[in-house]
């Protein structure tokens, strides 16, 4: 158990460390190309590394397992253990005793840290990307938001939202429209719906497919600017489980049962990996790593394809993504059957 620990803190500390640093990287651009108020970004990451703990706590635990057993098969502790008389059942209530705590946290983050963290991330990103915010702005470059709106000003001042020589392009259901103006201001008191007051300048309408084109000269010209587009997906993992559990729509069915089985999938594929870390003498403790990586890549895709046709109503919720769940504890109870000698005792 100490060993195993050690491992998995080792693991999944420099896996939340790569992670960290990715979506740091990912957000800082967004920042740095005026679409994501740079203040956002750090409380961003910090949701992103927690809700990408659900997933790293397992593969830790998982991989830590069969380095730390596969180490005590290959210099024949185990063997010697199992010759004084110790039942090969210990070695699965000694990963149990980390499993079963680790398994609770993952069922905790998956069913109300996740979509906590979702939703703070989804309002975080509508505020900083659909209010139109000048403080994050940047002067002669092109800010492109999420939905397409494209702004682009000589002179920003963040002080009094001020914007000067402008340019604004927007487009909407085959309707693409470019606005010019000598100076403007964009009032964002009402985040959901930004208003870009423009003075002096000309707007062009381009219809797509047709020659309705038009142009118009104006000194002063308010345009709602359309917020970004909603991510369903990101809104679909913020919602709550209470929500899920009075849905009835197949997505959030399979979101639901998505979210319920982390907690014991991580406990069964730990499991998994008792017998799967089974080396011979001397072989050398990361030789198990590469069917350890094939049966956690079989396991992965195919709670993802259980949560797919549950959702497209391919697959029963009844059965649903459980099946992942009940495969994998029909094959730990097998290796507990053959461990514990059972079927040869059946046979005699």
């Amino acid at each position: 158990m100490k060993e195993t620990r050690n491992v998995v803190l080792m693991i999944v500390g420099f896996l939340i460390f790569i992670f960290t640093i990715y979506s740091a990287q990912r957000y800082l651009t967004d920042a740095a190309n005026g679409t994501l108020a740079l203040k956002a970004v750090f409380v961003i990451v910090f949701y992103k590394a927690l809700i990408a703990l659900e997933m790293l706590l397992p593969i830790g635990l998982y991989v830590a397992t069969a380095i730390s057993l596969g180490q005590l098969y290959s210099d024949s502790e185990i063997t010697a253990a199992l010759a004084a008389g110790i039942s090969p059942l210990r070695l699965y209530r000694g990963i149990l005793l980390l499993a079963i705590p680790v398994g609770i946290v993952c069922a905790l983050l998956s069913m109300y840290g996740r979509p906590w963290a979702y939703a703070h991330i989804d309002q975080l990103t509508q505020q900083s990307q659909s209010s139109f915010d000048v403080s994050h702005l940047q002067a002669n470059k092109f800010n492109i938001e999420d939905d397409g709106t494209m702004v682009h000003a000589q002179t920003i001042t963040p002080t009094d939202n001020h914007i000067q020589n402008t340019f604004i392009y927007t487009t909407d259901k085959g309707v693409t429209k470019v606005f010019r103006s000598q100076v403007g201001s964009i009032d964002n008191t009402r985040p959901q719906n930004p208003i870009a007051h423009l003075q002096s300048g000309s707007a062009y309408t381009f219809e797509h497919g047709s020659n309705n084109d038009s142009q118009q000269t104006y000194r002063n010209l308010a345009i709602n600017l359309k917020p970004a587009a909603d991510d369903e997906e990101v809104r679909s993992k913020a919602k709550s489980m209470k929500t899920l559990d009075h849905s009835r729509d197949l997505s959030d069915i399979a979101e639901r049962q998505w979210r319920q089985t982390r907690g014991l999938n991580a406990v069964l594929m730990t499991l998994l990996a008792v017998p799967l870390s089974r080396v011979r003498p001397r072989q050398g403790r990361f030789s198990v790593l590469l069917p350890l990586a094939l049966v956690f890549i079989v396991i992965f895709f195919a709670g993802n394809i259980c949560r797919t046709l549950v959702s497209n109503g391919m697959l029963p919720p009844v059965i649903g993504v459980w099946l992942v769940s009940w495969v994998m504890l029909l094959g730990n109870l097998y290796f507990w059957v053959r461990d514990s000698s059972l079927l040869k005792k059946w046979f005699k």
